[in-house]
């Protein structure tokens, strides 16, 4: 049997994020900010919130084990697990191995001490689309096993997406993790192998290492003891530099190799909005473009044949917030329909796209682009556009507004709220097909589809989604930024039922490293 007649696809999705979350009309009031702008203009409602006992690992290793125990898979016979995630807990040690840690706990006295010894795992990491190229190569992995083997791999996503406080990203948080199941013929859908790619180097969004200075460190240090009081000398900041060398704290803290600065990292990042939004819409028309011609090659498409942001009966984005695929997806819109009947009508309400500037200088580009993006906002209030949208795009944005941005899950995210939103309707998806945009900041984009299996149904009836999201709690401003600093020792919520960080080491070969355990219901 050759590989391109195998089926292969998403068997059942499984979703876990914290039982904390914040009311954005709370949020509004803590920032003073307009909550309708942030409501009606952003598709926000809530952002859910890790608890002190959850990390990137808890969050994956739940949703994992809500895979497992829902379809009664036997850890020895998954071969594969592969996280993508921008919320990495360390710089060599793969966060999936601490989910697999966790899960063996769970699992060793019914399946084996070893029962995942034999699962590959590895963590992926290009900002929000680390999944989809996780979920690409497992789905490579499991087409090319054999009929004996019947591979299964489950991909996994986990972030907390944290921003600075009073930062213009801040209200666009979100955390959670996920696991998706992979098979062959798979009872959700299934993912044709056909996949359009963009890569552009950017600095678009981006978490840095840090370094800070010794020097910048004393001088913080000094400030500090000088407002709490303390009668120091003129010139201590210089003397203490001098005397580092030969100091205990050289010789025993983290100054100890002789640097004269330290790396630091941190979860919030750098970014420009703006750019990064211009990213996204280049990104992911370039891969539709190059979607479009592969799908030519393969006999997917021909002249005459309906264009695709037709075929495709629902249409997943990645939400970095609910609106972001309203606001993003007119660019494909426009290049898929410009050749139509349809796209008269809209010339005739907005008028034709803005002519490149002939002379290529930094400002003509820089007024284009703003030309550019008021053309692409002109056509997102258009009745055609704005029905494209309803029918195909708006129903995987409703769990977006109650959990914020899930980084590298936000794509599944919006494929489950899709689904549940469409079992609720009574829908008729069986054997439609579904296409798919995933974008990472840095920045690449994939466009690819899938074929919606008549068992749809079957799989999406057990998730209840927005039933368990009506049943978390909320939290208040102060607990939101105590928890936010990391000055919330003790959980907001007792844990029960759940994988906890139980420790963190602090010394010698044991710095570091962190430690979990299932606490039971």
């Amino acid at each position: 049997m050759s590989n391109q007649s195998i089926s292969v696809g998403i068997d059942d999705i499984a979703i876990h994020f914290p039982r904390l979350y914040m009311d954005m009309k709370d949020f509004a009031e803590m920032r003073k900010a307009n909550y309708d702008k942030l409501n009606k203009g952003l598709g926000l409602k809530a952002m859910s919130i890790p608890d002190v006992h959850e990390d990137t690992a808890t969050m994956g290793a739940m949703a994992v084990m809500r895979l497992i125990d829902r379809n009664g898979l036997d850890p020895n016979n998954i071969g594969r697990m592969y996280l993508g995630t921008e919320s990495a807990l360390d710089g060599a040690k793969p966060t999936a191995t601490y989910i697999i840690d966790m899960l063996t706990q769970r699992y060793s006295e019914r399946y084996g001490e070893d029962c995942f010894q034999n699962c590959d795992v590895v963590d992926m990491t290009f900002a929000c689309i680390g999944a989809v190229d996780a979920l690409n190569t497992t789905l490579d992995w499991v087409a090319h096993g054999t009929d004996d083997d019947n591979r299964i791999g489950i991909v996994v996503f986990a972030d907390n997406a944290k921003y600075d406080l009073n930062s213009s990203g801040e209200y666009t948080q979100g955390a959670g993790g996920g696991a998706i199941l992979c098979t062959r013929n798979p009872r959700l859908i299934e993912i044709r192998d056909c996949w359009g790619v963009s890569t552009t180097p950017a600095h678009d969004f981006f978490k840095p290492r840090r370094s800070v200075s010794i020097r910048s460190v004393i001088s913080h240090v000094v400030d500090l003891a000088r407002e709490t009081g303390a009668n120091l000398k003129e010139g201590i900041v210089e003397r203490m530099v001098k005397h580092l060398p030969q100091s205990t704290v050289r010789k025993l803290g983290i100054f100890s190799h002789g640097e004269e600065s330290v790396k630091i990292y941190r979860d919030e990042p750098v970014f420009d909005g703006q750019f990064s939004n211009r990213c996204y819409q280049i990104a992911v028309r370039q891969a539709f473009h190059n979607f479009v011609k592969k799908a030519e090659k393969r006999d997917r498409y021909s002249e005459g044949d309906a264009k695709f942001t037709q075929q495709w009966s629902r249409i997943i984005m990645h939400l970095p917030y609910a609106y972001q695929a309203k606001r993003m997806f007119p660019a494909v819109f426009h290049h898929d329909r410009k050749d139509t009947d349809m796209w008269s009508a809209v010339v005739e309400q907005i008028g034709e796209m803005p002519a490149k500037p002939e002379v290529e200088t930094e400002e003509s580009m820089e007024a284009w682009q703003n030309e550019m993006d008021a053309y692409r906002r002109a056509i997102s209030k258009t009745p055609e556009y704005i029905e494209f949208h309803k029918a195909k795009i708006e129903k995987g944005q409703r769990a977006s507004s109650l959990i914020g941005n899930q980084y590298t899950g936000s794509i599944f995210l919006a494929l489950m709220s899709t689904f549940e939103s469409d079992l609720e309707d009574n829908s008729n998806l069986d054997n439609e097909t579904i296409g798919l945009c995933g974008y990472g900041s840095g920045a690449k984009a994939k466009v690819f589809e899938g074929k919606v299996s008549p068992k749809w149904r079957e799989v999406t009836s057990r998730w209840m989604l927005f039933e368990r999201l009506a049943g978390r709690v909320a939290i208040d401003a102060k607990v939101y930024e105590s928890l936010h600093k990391g000055t919330q020792k003790e959980s907001v919520i007792e844990p029960q039922g759940e994988f906890i960080l139980q420790e963190i080491g602090d010394e010698g070969v044991d710095e570091g490293a962190r430690r979990y355990k299932w606490v039971s219901a």
